[in-house]
Formats: C-alpha cells, sequence, structure tokens
C-alpha cells in the first residue's frame, strides 16, 4: 500500500475515495471504507484521505485522545484492501472551500470516479460544508457519492467518542464490538527498570503518550502479536505503577510462554478483559503472587481469543 503525507502526488489511477478521520477505524467507519473497495472490479483504485493527526490538535493544540496511531491505522486500512493512503497535515486543506477541496484534492489529486463518507462527514473552510454539499459539488462533476449511515449497536450509533469513554470504563470487550476487534496499542518497547527480570516474570514496557486514549487502570488480559506475526497471551497492567515508582502511564506486560528481547521493537499489545483495579502491594513478594494469580486468569480469558484467531488463518 503507497502512503503520501502531502498532496504532491497525483493519482496515477482513477480512484475511490473513502473521506474521514478514522481515528480507530471502528465498525463505522468501516462501511465507509466498503464503500470504495467494493469499486476495485470497476478498475477504480481503493484510496483514503485522511489526516496524520486531530483537525483540532493542529489548530488548537489539543484534540480528542487517538485511539489508534497513524502506524496503527494505515495497516488496518491496508488490511480492509486499501491500495492507497494521502495523510497530509491539516494545514494543507484547512483554509479551502468545499468547492476547492472537491476540484483541487478529488479531482485534481485522486483523479476521483466515486467517493464515500459517513452521514457526520463536514469539510471545507471551518467545515461549513457537509454531505450533501459534497453530493450536489461532485454531481456537477460526474463523481457518484456514497452516504453511509450511521451505524447502531444497542441502539446508540457507533462513535470514536462512545469507544473513548469505553476504554476509560475499562469495558475492553464492549469496545472490541464496536471496533470490529480489540482495542490495542503498538509502541516501541522501552528500558525499563528490569524489576520483572529480577521477580521472575520479565515483562516488555510501553509508555503511552499524552494524546494517547487512556485505559482505565488496572490489568488486563491481553494478546500480544510480536514481531513476525506469532501471538502470545499476555498480562497487562496499565497504570503508574504504585508499588514501584515511576512517572508517567505505562503499559506493562508479561507475555506467557515467551521470552526474548523486544527493546526498540512495535509490539502490538490488544486488550482483551479488565481483570482487577491496580493496587499498591505490601512488597515484591506479594506484588509476585499477584501477577502469577492474573497469568493464569489470564490464560482462561485470552485462550479462547487466539484459537479464534488462530483457525481464521
Amino acid at each position: 500500500m503507497r502512503v503520501y503525507h502531502d498532496l504532491k502526488t497525483v493519482s496515477e489511477r482513477e480512484t475511490a475515495v473513502a473521506l474521514g478521520c478514522f481515528d480507530g477505524l471502528h465498525i463505522g467507519h468501516q462501511k465507509v471504507i466498503a464503500g470504495v473497495t467494493s469499486e476495485r472490479g470497476k478498475g477504480l483504485v481503493p484510496a483514503v484521505f485522511t489526516f496524520d493527526a486531530s483537525p483540532l490538535e493542529q489548530l488548537q493544540g489539543r484534540g480528542a485522545p487517538l485511539l489508534a496511531t497513524n502506524r496503527r491505522k494505515t495497516e488496518l486500512l491496508e488490511g480492509l484492501g486499501v491500495e492507497c493512503v494521502y495523510m497530509p497535515r491539516f494545514e494543507e486543506v484547512w483554509h479551502m472551500s468545499a468547492r476547492e477541496f472537491v476540484e483541487k484534492v478529488l479531482c485534481g489529486v485522486f483523479r476521483a470516479r466515486m467517493v464515500s463518507c459517513g452521514f457526520n462527514f463536514r469539510f471545507g473552510e471551518g467545515g461549513r460544508a457537509d454531505s450533501a454539499e459534497l453530493t450536489r459539488l461532485c454531481a456537477g462533476l460526474g463523481i457518484e457519492v456514497r452516504v453511509a449511515p450511521a451505524v447502531l449497536v444497542g441502539g446508540e450509533p457507533v462513535s470514536s467518542t462512545r469507544i473513548r469513554r469505553l476504554i476509560a470504563e475499562g469495558d475492553a470487550e464492549k469496545a472490541a464490538v464496536l471496533l470490529g476487534r480489540p482495542f490495542g496499542f503498538d509502541f516501541e518497547v522501552a528500558h525499563g527498570r528490569r524489576l520483572g527480570r529480577r521477580l521472575g516474570t520479565p515483562t516488555v514496557n510501553q509508555r503511552l503518550p499524552e494524546n494517547f486514549v487512556r485505559p482505565r487502570f488496572g490489568v488486563y488480559a491481553s494478546a500480544v502479536t510480536l514481531p513476525g506475526g506469532a501471538r502470545r497471551i499476555g498480562v497487562t497492567n496499565v497504570g503508574i505503577r504504585p508499588t514501584v515508582k515511576y512517572d508517567g502511564i505505562l503499559a506493562e506486560t508479561m507475555i506467557l510462554d515467551w521470552s526474548g528481547d523486544l527493546y526498540g521493537k512495535r509490539v502490538l499489545v490488544d486488550l482483551l478483559r479488565f481483570l482487577r483495579p491496580e493496587r499498591k502491594f505490601g512488597g515484591l513478594d506479594e506484588m509476585k503472587a499477584a501477577i502469577l494469580r492474573d497469568a493464569e486468569t489470564a490464560r482462561t480469558a485470552a485462550e479462547p481469543y487466539l484459537q479464534n484467531q488462530d483457525a481464521m488463518i
């Protein structure tokens, strides 16, 4: 899949383009993406126009916490069948009128013949234009527009805001329903204090940046995807490490039935089920005993998920 971080490269072929921020790529977003991947049989390249950061973050310095890194977002898009992604800075288009965006970006860069967006899509300077205006402008240029309706789960629309709330509450299982997969993160493994190794329970440490969604602090059953694609069961503690002082939010994962060096590598950790709140132990021995109990609980929770994933491969 080709990824461009500006709008300087004109598509060599005509495209079907999905428009949106697509943070988290939840099941509502996937409906929008399906609108363009279905056009491959007509000779159109399935493409996506999105941003490399939240528009609010770029305009105001702070936006809603992210549900996925750009790296993860592009991997997911490729898995959905997208062949080309344009991910420019918001500043490249924020000043454009709705007509300019359609003519310069959709026609001039993408050579679009079909466009897909969500029911709540906004564009143009100040976000003044909606999907109805997009349809009107594109009709005059021979571009088909498909607007995906809201996807409802439990009688409520699926949204990134709703998913953030579930993650903050520790409801990993409901978040997974709305995402169409478990919520996870793929940050680089950092050096820690090697405390887990001294306890006989080595872990991988991943620091969660300030602009990333903050899961409820506590212990989770997790699924770990190692470099190369192998999957293992994990026990992940998200929090501030109350027993051992540490500055910042840390995800610390013990990978069951595996050993090796992952420092400096990116590892995908999917949170499957919240097991217990974070707590402060009376000492390291008490903490080690709790970790071993968590490992058995996590194994019971995660094994069915991994077996199901293996069956799908």
